[in-house]
């Protein structure tokens, strides 16, 4: 689609970005620099309160709207902004204002950021809750039915993970042409391996408190790891931090079994290259995982989970240890606290994979190319997508009628309020 003036993308964002608090706020500055780079102007527009942590956004060049739902405020905005491109920040974004959007705009690109697969990570946390294996039909949930819809509706979605990717082709038999590989892009390349192994001591967790499977993985520290690493390891310390810590997660706070509860890290990175191990049990979850790429990038070697190392290995190497039940995760951490040959070579092959794996020039010529292909002939790539086509003649319908119906009953109220 040749432009003749700078073309402009629109996020509407679930939240506000927060590239310290979470890896999905990390993805999506990712993604507006990458628009920022090949020079788009970008809008983003969330209907979130912004939070504490939010990154100033404006100190980029990217414009901050303030959006409510169920508006139709919004349809008149967009409609006068003349997007080339509008990214929906996961699937329940597009569920609300995509049939806005086509309305507003039809011409313009269509873009779903799935940040991960949220049927996926509902279905393993089910079966994990279950105590039991997660089957092929736990992933055809309700869930999976409308974000499988959205994926369908929008033109080109965005997706983290090679393992997610294959399963939406298999699984969901999603069309290759409506899908494109989107990892973690790092542009500040090459690493520096940071203090070596015997400058650094203690362990560390991260991850945002308020991410479910963040808060298993630290019951899953507090109750059963943590005292198995302790009674090998009697001076360790396990460093736990975190955006937003609930009070539930302060009361594990325990100086005398050196678990350590530390809340907000203003340098994350910071933190992670003092630490000698990072510990990262995921029980269950989806996507990429922020935390154990920062580790590698600070060439700190982990312990994870199959979950937790999941589209991030390189060629069957990993920068640390995949364990999966208390015992053998434990036996793990201690081995790597205690051996400095295993964690250099470890350390080493974390290096490798966010090198080969993750960056930005590994990946940038692709994605644009695919964008590109897409947008210079758009109708015939919708024309292509009857299932698309289907779910949004029946789909938006139901949608539209009900944010119209919301908006209406909110006017009503408020005209019959009290002075």
């Amino acid at each position: 689609m040749p432009l003749s003036k700078v073309p402009l993308l629109i996020i509407i964002g679930y939240v506000w970005p927060e590239p310290n608090s979470s890896a999905a706020g990390y993805r999506m500055l990712s993604l507006i620099k990458l628009f920022l780079a090949r020079g788009w102007q970008v809008t983003f527009a969330s209907a979130a309160e912004p939070g504490q942590h939010r990154y100033p956004l404006a100190e980029l060049g990217v414009t901050e709207r303030s959006i409510s739902l169920n508006d139709s405020s919004f349809d008149q905005w967009i409609s006068q902004s003349m997007p080339a491109a509008v990214m929906f920040d996961r699937f329940m974004l597009e569920e609300q204002f995509g049939w806005r959007v086509e309305q507003a705009c039809a011409q313009a690109l269509r873009i779903l950021d799935m940040e991960d697969c949220h049927a996926l990570r509902d279905a393993r946390q089910h079966s994990s809750n279950a105590g039991k294996e997660m089957a092929a039909e736990d992933l055809n949930s309700e869930l999976a039915l409308r974000e499988i819809a959205a994926i369908y509706r929008c033109d080109i979605t965005l997706v983290i993970s090679e393992f997610e990717l294959q399963l939406l082709q298999q699984h969901y038999q999603v069309s290759p042409a409506l899908l494109c590989y989107c990892p973690f892009l790092l542009d500040e390349l090459p690493l520096t391996p940071g203090p070596d192994f015997a400058a650094r001591q203690h362990f560390i967790a991260i991850g945002n408190f308020r991410h479910a499977p963040n808060w298993h993985s630290v019951l899953w520290l507090k109750q059963e790891i943590w005292p198995l690493v302790r009674q090998q390891l009697p001076q360790a310390e396990l460093h736990i931090y975190g955006a937003y810590p609930p009070p539930k997660a302060t009361a594990l706070h325990n100086a005398k079994q050196g678990f350590l509860i530390k809340g907000w890290a203003d340098d994350a990175l910071a933190v992670m290259q003092h630490a000698r191990v990072c510990l990262a049990p995921l029980a269950f979850g989806a996507g990429l995982k922020g935390k154990l790429l920062d580790a590698m990038r600070c060439g700190t070697p982990n312990v994870t989970t199959a979950v937790g190392a999941e589209g991030m290995t390189l060629e069957g190497d990993w920068g640390g240890v995949i364990a999966q039940d208390s015992n053998t995760i434990a036996q793990a951490a201690v081995a790597l606290y205690q051996q400095p040959e295993l964690w250099h070579r470890l350390q080493t092959k974390g290096f490798d994979i966010v090198q080969k794996k993750f960056s930005l020039a590994q990946h940038e010529s692709r994605i644009w190319h695919q964008l590109n292909v897409v947008m210079q002939d758009l109708q015939r790539h919708r024309q292509a997508n009857f299932t698309g086509l289907m779910l949004r003649h029946h789909n938006y319908r139901s949608t539209k009628f009900m944010g119209q119906w919301i908006e209406v009953k909110t006017r009503l109220a408020a005209l019959t309020q009290p002075d």
